[in-house]
């Protein structure tokens, strides 16, 4: 198990990388991204190889038996169903070598056809996330010779579901809220950091897969607080678990009083929070330093970065991840797709034939989550949350 908890430890902190980048509301999955960093760094050479040995942080030579034991991980959590692809244009051969590492029946052909191949991948996403992702996001143009993706399909059921409630956010009472009360109180507690305090509740699902939410201080960021919860995870920061917390004040958000009873209770633990529903599209070359891809997308005619996945020269055009989460009443539901494509790097790249504008609408949010596999402590997604499902329009006040 020891390089299996290397890989989740590496995937982790790449999560951590991600998280200190998040500015507004989003959604992202490192464990998408890292397998498939880990196979190119396997056929990586130069600085391309250096650059991805830095954000994997295990050697190369390693990356890809590290990949397959990570693919292995995802396999083995309830609830979670991955998949990875490869297509290739004809004309490129892969090494056998590489190959030999892909999952049995993972490779398919690129036809060169653009529109169909695009359609292709689209299908494949579809089908691999249960209709949840219909579009890959990376277009296939008509030199793009390899093109690798994974898919990850997330359902989680707690253990204690939540009852519906109009939830105040914001000063507003318009939200679709949630509470629950369970008998535990270390289901939640509270971390110091050198940028405040933050208060985390462990939502456990009944596959062994959990939600943590993760509320700090007014003044602190996304990242600071999303930094604070992987923290936790790897065991950098401790927290006062909430029955050794003190009365009052305890935390962000987070209170502690005794109380009089008429009949012997138990302590518990109540929380408040609200549904959301989280859409995003992440261009990783937008900060290709973050996932060790700069030199793998650097276009210089005569050289090439992968030299061991094939002897076609081959080069970084596009990285992206399409995901989606929700958090409801009874449980959690997510999906990622990855997607990598090489271009043949035979010829002076040509202009990039399409232009798009992104749109990202931010709002302020109280709280930040990890989707975390509680036997290996992996985190399989992570997320800011700033503008919370509201309530349907027809839903009537009271019944």
């Amino acid at each position: 198990m020891r390089s299996t908890d290397t890989a989740v430890r590496a995937a982790n902190r790449l999560t951590a990388r991600w998280a200190s980048e998040v500015r507004a509301g989003t959604v992202f999955s490192a464990a998408g991204v890292w397998p498939l960093l880990a196979l190119l760094a396997d056929g990586a050479a130069g600085a391309a190889r250096e650059e991805l040995e830095e954000t994997l942080g295990l050697p190369a030579r390693q990356a890809g038996a590290a990949a397959r034991e990570f693919l292995a991980v995802l396999a083995g959590i309830d609830g979670l169903s991955s998949a990875l692809g490869l297509w290739t244009a004809r004309f490129v051969e892969l090494r056998e070598e590489w190959a030999a590492g892909l999952p049995v029946g993972a490779h398919g052909v690129l036809t060169g056809d653009a529109a169909a191949d695009g359609r292709a991948l689209d299908a494949w996403a579809a089908e691999r996330t249960g209709g949840a992702i219909e579009r890959v996001r990376v277009e296939p143009a008509p030199d793009t010779s390899l093109v690798v993706a994974s898919a990850l399909l997330l359902g989680a059921d707690w253990e204690v579901p939540f009852e519906g409630h109009f939830g105040g956010w914001l000063g507003r009472h318009d939200r679709a809220g949630l509470v629950r009360e369970v008998p535990n109180l270390d289901g939640v507690a509270v971390a110091r950091t050198g940028a405040g305090a933050v208060t985390r509740v462990v939502v456990r699902g009944v596959t062994g897969v959990d939600v943590h939410l993760l509320l700090g201080t007014e003044r602190m960021g996304p990242g600071e607080v999303l930094g604070a919860g992987t923290g936790l995870l790897s065991g950098a920061l401790d927290a006062v678990p909430g029955s050794r917390l003190p009365e009052g004040a305890a935390g962000p958000g987070l209170h502690v009083f005794k109380r009089r009873t008429h009949t012997p209770e138990p302590p518990s633990l109540s929380l408040f929070t609200v549904e959301f529903t989280l859409r995003a599209e992440h261009d990783l070359l937008s900060a290709p330093g973050l996932f060790g891809l700069t030199a793998a997308a650097r276009k210089t005619p005569g050289t090439t970065p992968f030299p061991g996945v094939s002897r076609t020269p081959l080069v970084l055009d596009r990285a992206r991840q399409t995901m989606t989460a929700t958090f409801g009443a009874e449980g959690f539901r997510a999906a990622a797709v990855t997607t990598l494509a090489l271009i043949y790097q035979g010829r002076s790249p040509e202009e990039p034939p399409y232009e798009t504008t992104r749109v990202m609408a931010c709002f302020e949010r109280p709280f930040g989550f990890l989707t975390v596999h509680r036997e290996s402590g992996l985190v399989l997604a992570a997320g800011w949350v700033d503008d919370p499902t509201p309530f349907a329009e027809d839903e009537a006040l009271y019944d």
